[in-house]
């Protein structure tokens, strides 16, 4: 695929997703669709109390019209007469789909907030529920269109887990998915993580010849970094869980549908330690009764309480999404 067709898909993702934010951002003022903080967060953090939320909506808007384009692009340019197979194109709509579920999930989070003024928003239980069911539907979605394998791919290894494959996967794909929306923390951080990780994508769906995703891929990172003109220190507008839910379903199903399981998990790497820091955090207390190994978690709040500034945060986080974006490549180009 011509590297073109990508870069109009950054600059049409990243057009539409910040021109949004100028007509989206009154009208969440306009409704009182605004965030209420956490009272353990920091203390500082009470001062962003009542920003807009659901701006997530910017790049999901974003990257839906430049994935869009963009492979209406890729198939313009590459009628020659032969009969196109159209599963790779399916296998990507059933990856958005997925990212658009969970958004379901987060917007309904964010309009518990919004509209009844409690930070919680849906129960742990409720959001679970719905993610496994469609964790449950995508890999079902995949299995019918001839993704069958059941072994977890470590690439210098491979094991084949029979049956147990798919409630393995269940459990990783909800775990990753609340990991990215657990980033969500301080300003700007989720979308600039976002941005690495998902260019990262580009690359690895490209060396794989997979250009549906790599465009997919493409779009999310350029929207982010539309989104992120709004959302840098001091934020002007949230993600929210609608944004957060739908980027990490993304995440997921990109991670997933490359079969890469291994550089996966060091794509994500930034998500997946946010997430393992409140479990250790937990696991810590309990085992201790009264000790906390870290300051707050997810991690980012640690940070924040050790003196780090929101900008420095996300420049080290990005950095080591960075880092792991780029280690995960060399993996799969050198081995």
């Amino acid at each position: 695929m011509p590297f073109w067709i990508n870069l109009i898909v950054a600059v049409t993702a990243f057009a539409v997703s910040a021109v949004t934010g100028k007509f989206l951002i009154p009208l969440l003022k306009k409704i009182h669709f605004g965030q209420t903080i956490y009272e353990k967060g920091p203390s500082w953090h009470k001062d962003k109390q009542g920003t807009p939320i659901m701006g997530g909506f910017m790049f999901i808007f974003g990257s839906a019209i430049a994935a869009a384009l963009g492979y209406a692009l890729y198939r313009f340019t590459h009628t020659d007469g032969s009969v196109i197979d159209n599963t790779p194109f399916y296998k990507f709509l059933a990856g958005f789909i997925y990212a658009l579920l969970n958004m379901i999930i987060g917007f309904t989070d964010d309009y518990i907030k919004a509209v009844k003024k409690q930070n919680l928003g849906l129960k742990a239980k409720q959001k679970m529920i719905m993610q496994f069911i469609f964790s449950a539907a995508f890999l079902a979605a995949l299995y019918i269109l001839g993704d069958k394998s059941t072994s977890i791919n470590l690439y210098w290894i491979e094991i084949n887990l029979g049956i147990f494959y798919y409630p393995i996967m269940l459990l990783i794909m909800v775990y990753l998915t609340n990991a990215v929306n657990l980033t969500d923390g301080i300003d700007g951080l989720c979308g600039s993580v976002t941005v690495i990780s998902m260019l990262s994508y580009v690359m690895l769906c490209a060396a794989m010849s997979m250009w549906e995703y790599s465009i997919f891929s493409m779009a999310v990172a350029g929207a982010c970094l539309g989104f992120l003109i709004w959302n840098l220190h001091p934020a002007k507008v949230f993600m929210g869980d609608t944004g957060s839910m739908f980027l990490g379903g993304a995440v997921t199903a990109i991670g997933i549908a490359t079969g890469q399981h291994l550089l996966m998990a060091v794509i994500a790497l930034v998500y997946i330690c946010e997430a393992l820091s409140g479990v250790i955090q937990v696991t810590y207390f309990k085992l201790t009764h009264v000790k906390r190994l870290f300051k707050l978690s997810p991690i980012h709040h640690h940070f924040e309480l050790c003196g780090y500034s929101e900008y420095k945060i996300v420049i080290l986080f990005s950095s080591v999404a960075l880092i792991a974006g780029i280690a995960a490549n060399l993996i799969f180009n050198l081995t």
